[in-house]
């Protein structure tokens, strides 16, 4: 089967890679590639908390968590690494259904929760370094005979092949007139130092995170929808920095080396089905918001059995 992926962030690469796995012949379409895409930017924890369709969500998700699990030794060179990371809630709520999938997950003590918070868990998944995740991807669509061309997309049907594959995120705005597609501005900051386990608020109203890699951590956050600027802000500098420290108190300013923007593809749920367009097959991908990485491989997986008749 020819197969076009229209796309080259994280879930076109991890799309592209397999189908190729599965035996399909693969070109990658896109006007932007690594280092330029909204993927390259990300802070990139597995995290499926508040992702819709949650049931699909949270099965994608496991599938990429296995598969992102054994990067750590199969593949080191990836730049995926496994941490603890702590979530903290103002209610209690139920536990996330995926808790007893992962490698670890318990239920945090009064005393390791911070002040103004009354709930949380801690769990072990992995953190995603993109600088060396991205060009992976790429290196492994590469080995499997995929192809890439340059080129900006109009109209998915005047693409040829058996399959389209449409993974082109926050461009599917215009591309398929999808008006539930908005950007959620993103804006981070990196500092050289460790917090030893992640922190995180994950409600919209008060996102705070703070992720480890070996280089840097990644502080954030904001999600700013319908927010289309790139430009770095010193008031949202500021308010990352007092969320931050209302959970990591031990933060030090003057160890801030640098920080980021970046527009997330937010709708109000990830859009993976199949539709005809011009007497074309397309495969819609796309709509993953802030958890593209996290559902990647699960997502993939499924546009292959849906191309290939099986769902």
């Amino acid at each position: 089967m020819r197969c076009t992926v229209v796309g080259a962030g994280v879930s076109g690469l991890t799309t592209a890679i397999r189908l190729l796995e599965s035996g399909h012949e693969v070109e990658i379409v896109s006007d932007k590639f690594s280092p330029e895409t909204v993927s390259d930017v990300a802070a990139a924890i597995w995290y499926p908390f508040l992702v819709k369709p949650a049931d699909r969500a949270d099965t994608w998700g496991i599938v990429t968590y296995d598969v992102l699990e054994g990067l750590c030794t199969e593949a080191p060179e990836a730049g995926v690494t496994m941490r603890d990371g702590r979530e903290y809630l103002r209610d209690v709520v139920d536990l996330p259904p995926w808790n007893d999938d992962i490698a670890a997950f318990r239920i945090l003590d009064e005393g390791e929760i911070p002040e103004g918070y009354v709930f949380g868990w801690e769990f072990r998944a992995p953190v995603i370094e993109m600088p060396l995740y991205m060009p992976w991807l790429r290196s492994k669509v590469e080995e499997g005979g995929g192809t890439f061309r340059h080129g900006f997309i109009e109209d998915l049907s005047d693409l040829s092949g058996d399959v389209v594959v449409n993974c082109v995120g926050l461009g599917a705005r215009e591309l398929c007139d999808d008006l539930e597609v908005r950007p959620a501005r993103g804006q981070i900051l990196f500092i050289d130092q460790d917090p030893g386990v992640g922190h995180f608020d994950q409600q919209p109203e008060t996102l705070t995170y703070t992720i480890p890699r070996s280089d840097v951590t990644v502080l954030g956050g904001t999600a700013q929808v319908d927010d289309w600027s790139l430009d770095i802000r010193d008031e949202d500098n500021d308010l990352i920095l007092s969320k931050v420290e209302a959970i990591w108190p031990d933060l030090d300013r003057d160890r801030i080396v640098g920080g980021t923007v970046g527009l997330r593809p937010s709708r109000t749920e990830v859009r993976l089905e199949e539709e005809e367009m011009g007497g074309v097959r397309v495969i819609h991908n796309y709509g993953h918001g802030g958890a593209g990485v996290t559902l990647s491989w699960g997502c993939a997986d499924e546009v292959v059995s849906i191309a290939e008749g099986s769902k």
